[in-house]
């Protein structure tokens, strides 16, 4: 066991049973609540009580965000088509500045960014649940993240995607480790315009519009699309929240802070984008990790080995090993090697050369379970998923606490 680890017991533990896990998980489904609206500032609300009631201090944290992504990506794809058709009229100087404008704005609306796009659109008003519990002069810090905000649905998470993919080339599930780059658009769309421009190629001019015209169309049915439940993602790790809030009321850490700290995420991850600007200053990466609990209840756990939707940022080896090593140690399999091309709440820590790590779940098609598709309900999660996700996160907290890294 790594040096000083305190393996919490599993029998009879409350924080573990799976009945309660539900309940939990069943309380929040039961709260529609898309991302920056009143139902997400219900489940807020609904959470701060909750983990409250185990002792925890801490507030609501109201910010102006946009709220989501298919409105500043589509209006970049939108402005990219544009762009080529200045390039096909014979404006290639103002075409290729143009989709080099629209290409590092859209880049930039991605975490972790500046998201300075989003920025000039119409704001609405998201929440983070931002608490804590532990010594109020501890010295060290780990922060537990989750969201407790639920997505759109759209043809492009459709799950029979990925089972017609790897149903006819059953092969290719043993070489992928990275989750389909969705966002690759973003980058393919003004390289192909601006390459066309610039060399007077009309045919990569019109990939490009061809590439930019099916992404404008994928966003616009996202965004068409009702909210979905959110069972999995990401109700689940909300419930890890709780129960770790319930852990530590009945033995609390002795040498370490601990934030429990809920956002608004399925905007491309905006509220820990507000988060980390209002209190990365106040947490030193030497005396800080983060840990971002996100979809946990599929039937395969997780931690990841990396994330990036454009660039891939591999997890500190320290942390990774840190989990390997206590999952191992409570007899708890991880699935192997997997890396994300969309984006958890992790990247921001991850971006910002925090010791940190991703805990995450998925199926035998390596993709989390009923992923932002009207399935996603609390019947369908696999609690004892979730109980060994709150095992591994109780496990690091105390290691943490006894002895950091």
């Amino acid at each position: 066991m790594p040096g000083g680890a305190i393996q919490p017991s599993t029998e009879a533990a409350p924080h573990l049973d799976e009945a309660w896990l539900r309940d939990i998980v069943e309380t929040l489904c039961s709260i529609h609540r898309p991302t920056a609206s009143q139902g997400e500032r219900r489940a807020a609300e609904w959470l701060l009580a909750k983990l409250r009631d185990h002792g925890v201090r801490g507030e609501i944290e109201l910010d102006q965000v946009h709220g989501t992504f298919w409105w500043p990506l589509g209006l970049a794809a939108g402005g990219a088509l544009v762009a080529g058709l200045a390039a096909l009229r014979g404006h290639r100087v103002l075409a290729g500045a143009l989709a080099a404008g629209i290409g590092a704005a859209a880049l930039d609306d991605l975490p972790p960014g500046q998201r300075r796009l989003r920025g000039l659109l119409p704001q609405r008003t998201g929440t983070t649940v931002v608490t804590e519990t532990g010594p109020d002069d501890a010295e060290r810090t780990v922060v537990l993240v989750a969201h407790h905000d639920a997505a759109h649905a759209g043809l492009v998470y459709h799950p029979a995607i990925p089972e017609l993919v790897f149903g006819n080339a059953p092969w290719l599930i043993q070489r992928v480790d990275t989750s389909p780059p969705l966002f690759a658009p973003v980058v393919a769309i003004p390289a192909l315009i601006a390459g066309g421009a610039a060399t007077g190629k009309r045919g990569l001019v019109k990939a490009g519009m061809a590439v930019a015209a099916a992404s404008a169309a994928a966003l616009a049915d996202i965004g068409s699309r009702e909210t979905v439940t959110g069972a999995n993602d990401n109700a689940t790790g909300v419930a890890v929240l709780v129960a770790i809030a319930r852990a530590l009321a009945e033995r609390p850490t002795e040498k370490v802070r601990v934030m429990l700290v809920s956002t608004s995420e399925e905007a491309l991850c905006e509220g820990m984008h507000v988060f980390a600007r209002r209190h990365f200053p106040d947490l030193p990466p030497e005396r800080t990790f983060f840990l971002s609990i996100d979809t946990v209840g599929s039937p395969h756990l997780l931690v990841l080995r990396g994330e990036g939707m454009i660039r891939m940022r591999e997890y500190p080896a320290r942390s990774l090993a840190l989990l390997d090593e206590l999952a191992e140690d409570l007899g708890i399999p991880l699935f192997p090697n997997l890396r994300l091309r969309n984006a958890t709440d992790g990247i921001y820590p991850l971006a910002a050369g925090y010791e940190c790590a991703s805990l995450c779940s998925c199926t035998e098609l390596k993709q989390p379970a009923n992923y932002h598709w009207p399935t996603d309900v609390p019947e369908n999660v696999d609690y004892g998923t979730v109980a060994d996700a709150v095992r591994l996160t109780e496990a690091t907290v105390r290691h943490l606490d006894e002895s950091w890294l």
